[in-house]
């Protein structure tokens, strides 16, 4: 049995990848480059390609499967760049990883921190020795009231994290789990709209909460709401909240994702210019906090990334069922 990688990071996955080769016996390959038209046929012998969130439409699927591949190893967690329709076609199998839930929950409790104190304009103005109060003070979340949209695992981690704050938490999930419960209340999305002081996102992109937060969402909450996604871009209409920036009815975002961000996020553009006119606005905004999608990248997430694309190549081989397969 053998892998081959696509986007393999030889400063952090390589020795993942060497250690997990070795513990389930499965040899490997792999390139740093992301794949194309052309190197597809690196993959040529391999059982399953495995790669971050790149192009996985039909074009590229056909391209694999014309060179044996039978298996798409996400080492991600979201899937919605594979064409599943064509995948099932083809007959290839589709998984995705898992990794501790604590590091993206964490990570949007930071952001959270962060909006509500200000902290990129106090450390700015620190910067040119502005040492002054005027303009600087925050808010305390210990006295606000945070809604959760999304309560799968990483939604429910955010809450039990919130709970020891103190602040009062609502969340909303078509799908309620009453562990949830114990901390938080569920509610209809028009009263955590209009109840939120901060609202954060945790739910898949489909095509049912394309867009989620829209102009109408933006005019049901509360004046000066913040923002924070480390979920997935498209659940925020980029222009929608630019308008809702500019009017006031959000006070603030920390987007850790972006609509149209591929291309940009994981690579190097130092003095390219960037056509992305949405990103360069919102970077232009002092109460806006952009993150290179990096909530998920700690030293444990990495690991059990790749070791999830292994696993699901020993049970694909093994003809067995795993958590990781998605179903099509």
């Amino acid at each position: 049995m053998k892998l081959f990688f696509y986007t393999l990071r030889d400063f952090d996955e390589l020795a993942c990848a060497k250690a997990f080769s070795k513990e389930f016996g499965i040899d490997f390959d792999y390139t740093s480059a992301y794949p194309d038209a052309e190197n597809y046929k690196l993959a040529a012998g391999a059982d399953g390609v495995c790669m971050t969130p790149c192009d996985m439409g039909g074009a590229m699927l056909e391209r694999f499967a014309s060179v044996g591949v039978r298996w798409i190893l996400c080492r991600s967690i979201g899937y919605d760049h594979v064409d599943l329709g064509k995948a099932k076609a083809l007959g290839l199998r589709v998984s995705n990883v898992s990794y501790p839930p604590s590091g993206v929950a964490n990570y949007a409790i930071m952001l959270m921190l962060m909006l509500q104190r200000r902290i990129m304009s106090i450390l700015r103005r620190a910067d040119l020795q502005d040492y002054s109060l005027r303009g600087k003070i925050g808010d305390d979340i210990s006295f606000s009231t945070v809604g959760v949209i999304g309560t799968g695992r990483i939604g429910r981690t955010v809450i039990e994290h919130l709970a020891g704050f103190g602040c009062r938490i609502l969340c909303y999930d078509p799908y309620e789990n009453a562990a949830v419960r114990e901390h938080a209340s569920y509610v209809s999305l028009e009263e955590l709209y209009a109840q939120s002081d901060i609202i954060t996102l945790h739910t898949n992109a489909t095509e049912e909460n394309y867009h989620l937060l829209n102009d109408d969402a933006f005019t049901r909450m509360k004046d000066g709401v913040l923002i924070v996604n480390t979920a997935r871009g498209k659940l925020i209409d980029t222009e929608a909240l630019i308008r809702a920036l500019e009017s006031g009815r959000a006070g603030g975002a920390a987007l850790d994702v972006l609509e149209k961000e591929d291309g940009l996020y994981y690579y190097n553009r130092i003095g390219d210019v960037i056509a992305n006119r949405d990103m360069a606005l919102l970077r232009s905004f002092p109460n806006v906090l952009m993150c290179p999608h990096t909530a998920f990248y700690t030293k444990q997430a990495v690991s059990h990334m790749v070791r999830s694309c292994f696993e699901a190549a020993d049970a694909f081989g093994k003809g067995a069922a795993t958590e990781h397969e998605i179903r099509i």
